[in-house]
Order: C-alpha cells, then sequence, then structure tokens
C-alpha cells in the first residue's frame, strides 16, 4: 500500500548558528605605527524562522528533514569591518501548524495567519571587537567578545486542519459522498468502514460567489478519545473549525443515541469543542419512506438545526447547506 502524502505530526531538531567572534586587531599603516584598535565585531549567526505558506497543506516536505541548521556568523576583521551574518534558515509550513517544545510537550506558538513568520531558534548575537573596548585609561584592549551561542532543540510540528465546517461521524456514515457532492473535492468512497483515512479539505460554492471550506475526517468510533479507531489521531483536525456537521445515517436504529455518542466522544477529548456551533444531518434518507422520516424528525435534539439529506438524490442537500451558512454568519 502507497504511503499517503497526508502527514500532520513532524519531530525535527533544530539549530541556529552561532554569532562571530569579535576581532582583536590594531591599525598598522605604514605611516601610522601606532594606531590604535580597530577590530570589527561578528556577525549574527543564522536564525531558523518558520513561515505559514498556504500553498502547503501537509508536513510531508519535513518529514524526512529531520536536522535543520542554520548558518554561523563570521568572524570581525581589521578595519573595523563587521563580519557576515549566517543564512537563516526558513521553514515554510501549512497555516494551522503548532509548534511544540520537543521535550515537555509545551505549545510554543500557531501558525494561523498566511504569510505569517516566527522565529524558532533564534541565531546568536555576534562577538563584539576590540574597537568597542577602547577607553582614555585602556587605550590597547587585547581582547573581544566570543560571539554567543545559537539556540537548538527537539520541535513537534503538529497540523490542525483550518476548515470553517468540520464534518464528524461514525465511518460509513456519508461524510466522504455528502463532500464529493457540495465540492470538488474527490475523497475516496466505498461501501465499509474507515473508508476515509486522512483529512479531506473541500470549497462549498454558494449564493452570490460565496463559499465555505468543508473538512472531512476519519470517521469516529465510540472510544475514540481512548485511542480507539483512527478517531484520536484526528480529532485536533476539528478544534479549528467553526461550526461542526454531525452527520449520522438514516440506517442506525436510534439516531439520538448516536448523535449523543458522538457528542460524548467531542466531550471526552476536550470539552472546549462543545462551544462550537453544531448542525444535525441524517443521512442515507433514500433508503427509508416519508413515515420513518417523520419519526426521525420527531426524535432529534430541538436545539440543533438538523436536514435530512441524500447525497444520492440530492435530498436536503441545498437546506444544509442553507443552514450551514446561516450558522457559519450568524451574529454572535
Amino acid at each position: 500500500m502507497p504511503e499517503s502524502n497526508f502527514i500532520d505530526y513532524v519531530k525535527i531538531y533544530c539549530a541556529s548558528g552561532h554569532g562571530g567572534a569579535g576581532s582583536v586587531h590594531f591599525n598598522r599603516a605604514k605611516y601610522v605605527p601606532k594606531g590604535g584598535p580597530d577590530g570589527g565585531d561578528g556577525g549574527r549567526g543564522g536564525h531558523v524562522i518558520l513561515k505559514a505558506d498556504p500553498q502547503f497543506w501537509t508536513l510531508i516536505h519535513l518529514k524526512y528533514r529531520k536536522n535543520v541548521r542554520a548558518e554561523n556568523g563570521e568572524n570581525g576583521g581589521g578595519s573595523k569591518m563587521t563580519g557576515k551574518s549566517g543564512a537563516d534558515v526558513v521553514l515554510k509550513v501549512p497555516v494551522g501548524t503548532v509548534v511544540r517544545d520537543g521535550e515537555s510537550g509545551d505549545i510554543l506558538f500557531e501558525m494561523v495567519t498566511p504569510g505569517e513568520e516566527r522565529i524558532l531558534c533564534k541565531g546568536g548575537r555576534g562577538g563584539l571587537g576590540n574597537d568597542n573596548f577602547k577607553t582614555p585609561t585602556l587605550q590597547t584592549p587585547r581582547f573581544a567578545q566570543p560571539g554567543e551561542d545559537g539556540e537548538e532543540g527537539w520541535f513537534i510540528f503538529e497540523l490542525k486542519v483550518l476548515a470553517d465546517v468540520g464534518l464528524v461521524g461514525f465511518p460509513n456514515a456519508g461524510k466522504s459522498t455528502f463532500l464529493a457532492t457540495v465540492t470538488a473535492a474527490k475523497p475516496k468512497i466505498a461501501n465499509y468502514p474507515f473508508t476515509t483515512l486522512e483529512p479531506n479539505l473541500g470549497i462549498v460554492k454558494y449564493h452570490d460567489e460565496q463559499s465555505f471550506v468543508i473538512a472531512d475526517i476519519p470517521g469516529i468510533i465510540e472510544g475514540a478519545h481512548e485511542g480507539k479507531g483512527l478517531g484520536l489521531r484526528f480529532l485536533r483536525h476539528i478544534e479549528r473549525n467553526s461550526v461542526l456537521l454531525f452527520m449520522v445515517s438514516a440506517e442506525e436504529p436510534d439516531i439520538k443515541h448516536s448523535y449523543e455518542i458522538l457528542l460524548d466522544e467531542l466531550k471526552e477529548y476536550n470539552p472546549e469543542l462543545l462551544a462550537k456551533d453544531r448542525v444535525l444531518a441524517v443521512t442515507k434518507c433514500d433508503l427509508i419512506d416519508e413515515e420513518t422520516k417523520k419519526k426521525i424528525r420527531r426524535s432529534l435534539p430541538r436545539r440543533v438545526p438538523h436536514a435530512l439529506i441524500s447525497s444520492v438524490t440530492g435530498e436536503g442537500v441545498n437546506e444544509l447547506k442553507d443552514l450551514l451558512w446561516k450558522e457559519l454568519n450568524k451574529e454572535i
């Protein structure tokens, strides 16, 4: 089986450059036998910089780059010449990347704005040359500063997909079929659980050239927050979604109970997810009759906007898009 191109977790060792040493030098021109100190400063060590690039949607380009080092700064020279600064290393990451300390796991910062740049490892400052230390009482300083060491360490890059709407449902609930119906995305679709093995993004075109982004993640099973199934690894991808679209198949014996199981999994993983706006869609409604649909509607949670849909026939799909747009644009 070919390896997936979607990589959302990498651990990398990064090191910035050391600063160059200041120079100990004295002006010794032909007609200036005692010209005094003129040692220049050392150059700054190169930074390791992260840049949020919307052209990237995965961390696969960093998967095998385990050791990143910026250049050291050059030493200062005579005639007050400053050493050349070390070249920076710029690592491009997808928007939505979380950076953690590789040892403690603590979050250092998050890259959430396209084009945003953050210094991950700051280059060491260059040392001062002996010209900086001359005084009326110390006219020939024979010392200079060494350059500062750079910063180094292990860092974890963790991607959380950015989307307006996140799809939440059990395996084989029809999420991928819905995504393929309302967007140009082409997720793998089959009639068995865990067809989706990585997040898929799609853009839904709405009225008047408007649009919103939907993210489909692998199906959640009961106990996902404890590491069962595939859900735990991908639950973080719905943390940034503005609206959660719960999708439950009409084939489920108790739709309300299935919805509550999904809700409980999110609560156990991160209680803050329950504060997000929610919409409920009952899928595969082409498989049931009108009487069953009426019973389903009576059983659904009243405070959650809902729609009964069929991605195959198109039933209720436009209604669901209207509900999502309303939730995304309602005033807080």
